[in-house]
């Protein structure tokens, strides 16, 4: 073989090289937004639900999914950013209680905040699970009770918490 048939066999494999890899992350780009993180329920197994889910458990449709992934930019950043809230506000109630002389008028405002926030977190909840339920069909209706039935449950995960009757880290 002369060099020029050489080079013709390494530009040919470099080129079968870069297909391969363009084709490779064309392929996982897809596939990634299939697998977006759509709501985190504070359950037993911390399940995480995704558009993947909603496809395959609750059979959606492509139009179904479009629906969905609208329905959850608009839920997402706002229930995030309330638990966020929730959170800063209980550590702030936390270290209140934490202090020597503890100022019970301020426990009490940060209550009424965290209060106000999760009816706000309720009412974003509802909307969303609304939406979701428009598109839905009577089975998938039913299925998607399911799905979030934890959220509307008063009970706590076996073995989290020594008492049972109240989870202090359920935001819902």
């Amino acid at each position: 073989m002369n060099k020029i048939s050489i080079l013709y066999w390494i530009i040919a494999l470099l080129l079968i090289l870069n297909l391969s890899t363009i084709g490779g992350l064309i392929y996982h780009h897809y596939q990634g937004k299939e697998n977006e993180p759509v709501l985190i329920l504070d359950v037993q197994d911390d399940s995480r639900l995704t558009g993947r889910y909603f496809r395959q458990v609750l059979g959606f449709d492509d139009d179904q999914m479009k629906a969905f992934r609208r329905a959850n930019r608009n839920f997402q950043p706002v229930a995030n950013q309330i638990i966020f809230t929730i959170d800063s506000l209980k550590q702030e109630q936390f270290n209140e209680l934490k202090k020597e002389s503890s100022d019970s008028v301020r426990l009490f405002e940060l209550a009424e905040k965290i209060g106000t926030q999760h009816t706000a977190l309720k009412n974003v909840t509802n909307r969303f699970y609304l939406e979701i339920k428009k598109v839905c069909n009577e089975k998938q209706c039913n299925q998607l009770e399911e799905v979030f039935h934890p959220l509307f449950k008063n009970t706590i995960p076996a073995g989290k918490h020594r008492n049972k009757n109240i989870n202090l880290n359920q935001h819902y």
